[in-house]
């Protein structure tokens, strides 16, 4: 068989694992090594599979996942996410709608601490929805907003996925991080603007909350203070060079932890179930860096991208026609394989095309974060929604009318971006040229 009959079998394995409730690492490797087999032989791939697999699980360099991970689940776990509500209550309540916008406010302030996606979902679900109900908020509204804005760990640092695609493609990390901010904030403004917006159309949805005096917004501030302190400390040390990665991950890690034990938000019983939260995460996500790896190798062998690039550069299409083309792939494929996972998958094959077209991997990875941001909340697999409706007990079609709205904001986010990449190139080019 020729290398492209190879590929497509092996893609079609691929999925008929995923449809038989195999995990998506170890349906890669299986598929990958499969291909290998049948394109070289049965012992070059089961020794290439070994490698790969010890190679990623001992590499020192991985080991920044589970550091920022870890970050984000003291932060989660420890009241920090509650401190900011309250804080953006404070300011932001007595509006339309307002409870809604602080959840976006405080949201957005908790990644500066926490990359992971169903984290902030989760732990913003418990603070946020009991307030916005007690104050008659729609649940539409206000379980919509929470699963809507825990997709800005995607993007604003420290971004799992900005870790992994800079890990996958050899990357600058602390690049990534700075190109990530920008579009984040963009994001998080068409959050508080489509919620304002809503509620001026329909106003029931968010009543308007007490008015606090300036006392009381001023008494709130110090959170945010030292979630700014932490930001800076970590991603400053990046930016500079003074640590690295994973450096910065252990001492963000360690720094979360000092504030939390300072303000007596965390006990032994909550460390634990932070260590072992992190713990289980990372083991993921490493597996599917690893299953990643064996497939990648099979591509190699197969050629597949540098096809694939060549196929599309045939086209003479203009190279946003093409990026449309991707970015739709990207959402398709994560509407129904986890979007990480797809992401590990994908990018090794459209990155290629991406270089022959004379884009920056900076801007691609920043991209590929808000297609994944936005995959995180498209259905049938939208992750963010299944773990709102575990805590708060909402249906889940309830939660997707209120994800709807949101997504024409990301979506123009996303077209802003592929049309302008120096909105994302900017911070890195001041700061890391």
């Amino acid at each position: 068989m020729s290398p492209a009959e190879v590929g497509g079998l092996v893609i079609l394995l691929l999925f008929v694992l995923f449809g038989l409730g195999v995990e998506v690492g170890f349906a890669m490797a299986i598929a990958g090594g499969t291909g290998f087999a049948i394109m070289v032989n049965t012992d070059a791939a089961l020794n290439m599979m070994a490698k790969d697999i010890f190679s990623v699980f001992s590499s020192y360099g991985f080991t920044v996942i589970p550091l920022f991970v870890l970050m984000g689940q003291i932060g989660a776990v420890g009241g920090i996410a509650r401190s900011l509500y309250e804080s953006a209550y404070r300011f932001l309540g007595h509006v339309p709608g307002g409870l809604a916008m602080g959840t976006v406010a405080a949201a957005t302030a908790f990644k500066a601490i926490c990359g992971s996606s169903p984290a902030t979902a989760a732990t913003f679900a418990t603070v946020a929805v009991p307030e916005m109900e007690r104050y008659g908020y729609d649940r539409r509204l206000s379980t919509g907003t929470v699963a809507t804005v825990g997709t800005l760990g995607v993007l604003i640092p420290p971004s799992v996925t900005l870790i992994v695609y800079g890990i996958l493609t050899e990357t600058s990390i602390g690049k990534l991080f700075l190109a990530g901010i920008i579009p984040g904030l963009m994001i998080a403004v068409s959050f508080a603007l489509t919620i304002y917006g809503w509620c001026r159309l329909n106003p029931a949805l968010g009543p308007a909350g007490e008015r606090s005096g300036w006392g009381a917004r001023l008494r709130s501030l110090p959170p945010i203070f030292w979630v700014a302190v932490l930001f800076l400390l970590v991603i400053g040390g990046l930016m500079t060079g003074f640590f690295t990665p994973t450096e910065a991950g252990s001492i963000g890690s360690f720094a979360v932890l000092m504030l939390t034990l300072a303000r007596r938000d965390i006990n032994a019983r909550q460390f634990a179930k932070s260590l072992l939260d992190s713990l289980r995460i990372a083991t993921m996500v490493i597996t599917l860096i690893a299953g990643a790896t064996i497939m990648g190798h099979f591509f190699v062998v197969t050629q597949v991208p540098m096809r694939v690039a060549e196929w599309l550069g045939s086209l003479a299409l203009p190279p946003l026609a093409v990026m449309l083309a991707i970015v739709v792939v990207y959402l398709i494929g994560g509407s129904f394989i986890e979007d990480l996972a797809f992401m590990i998958l994908a990018t090794p094959i459209f990155l290629p095309v991406v270089l022959e077209m004379g884009y920056d991997p900076v801007w691609f990875g920043v991209i590929v974060s808000v297609v994944t941001m936005i995959g995180v909340v498209l259905p049938p697999v939208a992750i963010n929604a299944f773990v709102v409706s575990g805590v708060t007990g909402t249906p889940v079609g309830t939660i997707y009318r209120g994800i709807y709205p949101h997504l024409a904001g990301m979506a123009l986010i996303l077209l802003v971006l592929l049309l302008f990449p120096q909105i994302s190139l900017w911070l890195p080019a001041v700061f890391m040229p």
